[in-house]
């Protein structure tokens, strides 16, 4: 059995060296001098995650302070996180880092990053408050079985490496694999199917290809036979499409699209804020009589994206405004407000890669994050069911909740 470097006082084993994980490990070692905090990392990469994110920049979280309006940004978990939040929220995110030396700043979207727009940062915080409170932290250490004793939990019992913890937190994060889940199953817990979160789309035969990297910043896109809509910037990609909107879909639709196995349609309105269409559209040909339909943009929309709107309503690149049928004009309407695409599969959005399901939030305490089936056994992160869209709401409930488990645990 391995021993620990301060195996007399209260033992409190981390499984996984994420944001979740070492959160939860800095706040039990801050308010519990006395017992042994150790993180349990199955790689030897720590925070991975947290280097990815925003594009490197780490994206920490929102500055959305109205509690009502934040949990709207979460298509699973909302209800559980209103009072979570209302205990440690962005604003108190901010102050934690802020105290540990992080400069941060918010940006016009209100998603918050650190000063230095590098995520070392956010790393070297981590790092630096574990050691300043003498943290342990094995790498390596994948935790294959959990088996609860009289005094706590012994991680690997079969093992030379086997570690007893009185209290553990699985902070592991979320993964589409359910095997990921086996070892809290049997503890007792039951999950919710994992599926992908925060994904772009593919098309096999592209109508709008050769467009790639433009994006309209105000469009509405509908996910059909569906209630599910988003507004937002669309980006058109290689392979079909991303954004803003898109991502957001994706989280809301994460389970209809996968029971559809990524095959689904969408429509796709790129003016969202113009009410009626054909109306705007026989203004401009009474105004531009005699000017080519294909020669200007119009609506504010990129130029090359107006033309290829003309060219899919069948518009002859001489046709002029005063010569359009009622017809084409109905056809470039549909394009311009119903413009409809079949999604042909997916590609996960690696920098914000999250999980929709994870361990059955019925089965946790929300007042203190502990199993209600498994004693001294806490949950933070990701690996609940629990996830949000693209903005900092990820790594925010990973904050809130590592610090009420952690909060928690140590008394």
């Amino acid at each position: 059995m391995m021993k620990l470097k301060n195996p007399d006082n209260l033992r409190i084993g981390i499984i996984g060296g994420g944001a979740a994980g070492f959160f939860a490990a800095v706040e039990i070692a801050s308010i519990k001098t006395g017992c042994s905090v150790v993180i349990l990392e199955k790689s030897d990469k720590l925070l991975s995650k947290v280097k990815i994110s925003g594009g490197g920049r780490c994206n920490v979280t929102n500055a959305c302070f109205d509690i009502n309006e934040l949990v709207k940004n979460y298509p699973r978990g909302s209800k559980e996180l209103k009072s979570v939040f209302h205990r440690f929220s962005p604003a108190d995110t901010i102050n934690w880092y802020e105290s540990k030396g992080v400069k941060l700043k918010t940006e016009r979207d209100n998603r918050v990053f650190p000063e230095s727009n590098n995520s070392e940062t956010i790393i070297n915080c981590f790092l630096s408050q574990s050691k300043k409170y003498n943290i342990e932290i094995i790498k390596n250490y994948p935790v294959k079985e959990i088996e609860k004793t009289e005094k706590g939990f012994l991680l690997n019992p079969f093992s030379k490496f086997a570690i007893e913890f009185d209290k553990i937190i699985f902070a592991q994060g979320g993964n589409s694999n359910p095997d990921f889940y086996k070892l809290v199953v049997n503890l007792g817990h039951s999950i919710v199917p994992p599926v992908s979160s925060l994904f772009t789309f593919n098309i096999d035969h592209h109508p709008l290809k050769g467009l790639e990297g433009i994006s309209v910043d105000d469009a509405e896109i509908k996910l059909k036979d569906s209630k599910i809509s988003e507004k937002g910037a669309i980006l058109i990609t290689h392979q079909g499409f991303s954004g803003p909107a898109i991502l957001k879909l994706s989280a809301f639709g994460a389970r209809i699209m996968n029971e559809r196995k990524y095959n689904f349609t969408i429509n796709i309105n790129w003016l969202p804020h113009i009410k009626n269409i054909n109306s705007e559209l026989q203004k401009l040909k009474s105004v531009n009589k005699n000017k080519k339909i294909s020669a200007h943009s119009q609506f504010g929309l990129p130029f090359r994206l107006w033309q290829r709107f003309t060219e899919l309503a069948k518009i002859n690149e001489d046709l002029k405004w005063t010569e359009a049928s009622k017809e084409k004009l109905y056809s470039l309407s549909e394009i311009l407000v119903n413009c409809v695409f079949g999604i042909t599969g997916k590609n996960i959005f690696k920098e914000e890669f999250v999980t929709a399901g994870g361990i059955n939030l019925k089965e946790i305490d929300f007042k203190t994050m502990e199993s209600k089936i498994c004693k001294g056994l806490y949950f933070a992160g990701e690996v609940l069911d629990i996830d949000g869209i693209t903005g900092g709401f990820n790594f925010q409930s990973a904050w809130s909740t590592a610090f009420i488990a952690a909060r928690n645990i140590s008394i």
